[in-house]
């Protein structure tokens, strides 16, 4: 390992060399000129600052390999970045004169500038290891302080450079800007925090946002470099499994041409999405190709999300590209406040820090005049402004350009120095220096870097100003986004307006907060832009999925017959609860017509009518014989038959009443088993009066045994012995299948059948299949009997009663199959009162003729010795 380290070290060397060899045919040179200024400040123990001042400057045109490729340089200085190294400096002198913190020990500082070029922060890296601006790899020089950790830098590309060569020698670094999760890994990087979130978290915060606003539909734009193409893939991904569409994702091209610019282009104006998320730490990028390019296009209203990783794009003058960014949308690390910071700001002046050649060039641009001492062949621009009268004040500069009232990457500044200042503390606190050398001699002998991650992992303190600072275990700071509605002004000024907030540590529900009514959006947009693939459905419609398109993508289609979609976009259509009914247009449910049989029906109150009229009669009848029982045709018959027949036919008309009226349990159950009961024995009854009669002929014959069977009590055997079998068909339907109340939606669209189920079909066609039995077998023996003397034989009467009945039935079956709703039950009743009409009208007419009408035939001398009368 330390030959792999010295090697690697020695490579290093040779790179950071003016002339390498010239005595040999070789002549290697850097072309780059890696000079750097240095900002420091001399102290008992030096924190090295890799800070990001200026920006680098791109070569426009891709290398081609026939000419020396273009070389970088650090341009565009930028006011708001030389603000954190001014953040810097304020934080180590506050420390310095806290007499609480780190006594008798004096912090200082060496800060160099990383200009966001990766090759510049390993310079800077090893220059403050060497303790030379001109390093020496693997050797310290240092003889004014004792490097104690890093601080830096803003891109997680030049602080990973940083950390390569930090790690070695488990210095702690302090990052106040890098968001890539792979400094999560502790393993990789055990001795790396950051006062910043991982930017995972930013996922969820995107997504939430896209939610909030029902953008189902975006786009990506990421930088052409490794971290964008992989956190570009993982928010696509992200997006994805959370129910958006990613319409593209986009590489911002490096090194582009303008023919490959120009199809960038293309590919941002054709696009369908009104959301665009630039999810980008190459901010040079954007400044250099995008906007210039866009410039000389017409680019549709979009609405631009900037992640927190984005947030220098505001510290540029983009000119005519507001009108592109107008309204966007930008997550941002929260701001902090940091006592005294405004006045020293505004105090600050090239007469405090004479050596500072950024400060005096900051200066004479934005005050548009030229220092004493300037050198003229450098900065000739210089030469036609006028002298500086010694009377300006940064209080003058614009608050857009010189902010003292945001501080957020400052301010991150501010906590990370603190945070090194309070484990030093504790570090020296847990272990007091004493012995007669001197202090700085025990820094130099005792000092080892890897103890102070120790102490830095458990710090908790709290700034005189905001919250709590602490790590995580991951060596994360957990904190907030803010979320900013960034408007261009006409004349090119930024205004940033705080409209929300994402807490990742807050429970899901409470993460997001959007104060929508605080948003202003690009002009072009009339209301809240919406950006979806497809139209929203309308309410009584559903989506359906384009095939071989992303899921955002859909058709709307009208919900099928009995289901409804009372809101936009849903996936699915309801079925309406089973008492309602979807509405015309299948946005809502109506309650549905519940129907039934009911007494206030007009066909309901006819056949209660109907029956107890029947019943009336059949009661009248019954009196009828019970008056003249005596009576010769009333006894010809055996009259507890006929008193049996007409009770049952009295109970059959009632029960069709049963059968009318709004379902119940109870009626039910009720409803068919006391219909095949009291038909089987109103058709046994029937039955043994056919017997009657042929029994009653039969034994007229000289010894013959048949009289020892015309006795009641044997045929009211048989009328119970026949009606036995209905009623053990019945008692194993109701214990197995009983009947119960149900409905039936099916049949008529709209209208809820209250119905009986009947519980087990094979139940109730045994019931008529064992009626229907006893009356073919009455039949049959009534038929039989047909020829016995008219005067005394009913046989006549019973075979044309049985024929009425058998015919009623078995056309009551197919009637009864093909009806529905409440005529199934009016077919039944129907089918009941016919059927014992039949039967009374048959049978029992004829005799209460001659008993009220003909008496004189009401003899047992006419019965016997004279034909009856035709009727």
């Amino acid at each position: 390992m330390l030959i792999l380290l010295s090697f690697m070290f020695l490579i290093v060397a040779h790179l950071f060399e003016k002339d390498v060899n010239q005595d040999t045919g070789f002549n290697l040179k850097i072309r780059q000129d890696l000079s750097m200024s240095m900002y420091h400040k001399d102290g008992d123990l030096i924190l090295g600052g890799i800070l990001q001042i200026h920006m680098q400057s791109n070569p426009l045109d891709s290398t081609n390999f026939r000419e020396p490729p273009a070389s970088k340089d650090c341009i565009l200085p930028i006011i708001r970045y030389y603000r954190h190294c001014l953040a810097f400096h304020f934080t180590v002198e506050e420390v310095n004169n806290n007499a609480e913190l780190l006594p008798n020990i004096t912090l200082g500082y060496r800060i160099y500038d990383s200009c966001a070029w990766e090759l510049r922060a390993i310079h800077g890296t090893l220059s403050l290891l060497s303790g030379r601006q001109v390093p020496v790899p693997n050797y310290s020089c240092e003889d004014r302080g004792v490097l104690a950790a890093f601080i830096g830098d803003l891109t997680s590309d030049t602080t990973y450079s940083i950390s390569q060569l930090s790690r070695i020698f488990h210095y702690p670094q302090i990052s106040y800007g890098a968001m890539d999760p792979i400094f999560s890994d502790r393993i990789l990087f055990p001795s790396f925090f950051r006062m910043v979130p991982n930017e995972r978290s930013q996922y969820d915060a995107i997504i939430q946002l896209l939610r909030h606003f029902g953008w189902t539909w975006v786009g990506i734009l990421t930088s052409a470099d490794y971290q964008g193409q992989s956190a570009g893939e993982e928010l696509k991904r992200a997006i994805i499994q959370s129910g958006g569409c990613v319409e593209f994702l986009a590489m911002i091209p490096m090194f582009g041409k303008s023919q490959t610019m120009f199809e960038f282009v293309q590919l941002i104006r054709s696009s369908t999405c009104s959301v665009i998320v630039i999810y980008s730490s190459m901010v040079y990028l954007l400044q250099q190709f995008m906007f210039e390019e866009w410039r000389n296009h017409e680019i549709p209203p979009k609405v631009w999300i900037l992640s927190a990783n984005l947030p220098i794009i505001t510290d540029f003058d983009i000119g005519k590209a507001f009108q592109i960014l107008n309204g966007s949308i930008a997550f941002s690390i929260p701001k902090g406040e940091i006592p005294g910071f405004k006045d020293f700001l505004y105090s600050v002046n090239p007469t405090m820090f004479p050596d500072d050649v950024l400060l005096k060039l900051i200066w004479q641009i934005n005050f548009r005049c030229r220092l004493p001492g300037t050198k003229k062949n450098r900065w000739k621009y210089f030469d036609r402004l006028p002298n500086c009268t010694g009377f300006e004040t940064l209080r003058r500069l614009d608050s857009s350009l010189y902010d003292v009232y945001n501080f957020r990457f400052s301010y991150n500044i501010y906590t990370a120095v603190y945070a090194l200042a309070h484990a030093l503390h504790q570090m020296y606190t847990a272990e007091p220096l004493q012995g007669p050398i001197t202090l700085r001699e025990s820094l130099w002998q005792r000092f080892q870097p890897w103890q102070l991650n120790n102490f830095l992992r458990n710090i908790h303190f709290k700034p005189s100003i905001g919250n709590e600072i602490f790590f995580d275990e991951k060596g994360d700071t957990p904190t907030r986004y803010d979320i900013l509605n960034c408007i261009y002004l006409p004349n090119g000024a930024l205004i940033q307006t705080l409209v929300g907030s994402f807490h990742p540590s807050a429970p899901s529900d409470q993460q997001l907060f959007i104060n929508e009514s605080a948003i202003r959006w690009q002009p072009l947009f009339k209301q809240t832009p919406r950006s979806v693939c497809s139209k929203s459905c309308r309410p009584g419609y559903r989506k359906a999925p384009k095939e071989g398109s992303p899921k955002c993508c859909y058709d709307c289609v009208p919900c099928a017959e009995g289901e409804f979609s009372n809101a936009t976009d849903m996936e699915k259509c309801l079925k309406c609860p089973d008492d309602q009914w979807p509405m015309k247009k299948r946005d809502g449910c109506i309650p549905r017509t519940i129907e039934f049989l009911s007494y206030e029906d007009p066909l309901g109150a006819a056949l209660a009518f109907l029956a107890i009229v029947l019943c009336a009669i059949t009661a009248g009848t019954l009196g009828i014989f019970l008056k003249y029982r005596e009576t010769a045709v009333v006894k010809a018959n055996n009259r507890d038959l006929s008193y049996i027949l007409l009770l049952s036919l009295m109970l059959s008309f009632l029960c069709s009443l049963l059968f009318i009226g709004r379902p119940e349990k109870l009626t039910c159950l009720l409803r068919q088993t006391a219909f095949g009961i009291i038909f089987s024995v109103s058709v046994s009854a029937v039955l043994a009066k056919t017997i009657t009669v042929v029994i009653a002929f039969k034994a007229t014959k000289p010894g013959s045994r048949l009289r020892e069977w015309v006795g009641s009590r044997v045929l009211s055997f048989l009328v119970l012995l026949c009606s036995l079998g209905e009623v053990l068909i019945c008692t194993a339907w109701l214990l197995i299948s009983p009947p119960f109340p149900d409905y039936d939606i099916q049949t008529d669209a709209g209208k809820m059948i209250l119905i009986c189920n009947e519980g087990s079909l094979f139940a109730f066609y045994s019931v008529i299949g064992y009626m229907g039995l006893l009356a073919i077998l009455s039949f049959i023996v009534a038929f039989l009997a047909r020829r016995l003397p008219n005067s005394f034989n009913e046989a006549q009467l019973i075979t044309f009663s049985m024929l009425v009945f058998c015919s009623v039935w078995v056309s009551f079956i197919p009637v009864y199959l093909s009806t529905k709703d409440k005529y199934m039950v009016t077919v039944e009743i129907f089918a009941m009162l016919l059927s014992s009409t039949g039967l009374l009208s048959c049978i029992f007419i004829p005799k209460c003729y001659i008993i009220l009408l003909r008496p004189e035939m009401n003899t047992r001398e006419h019965l016997i010795g004279k034909q009856s009368p035709s009727m």
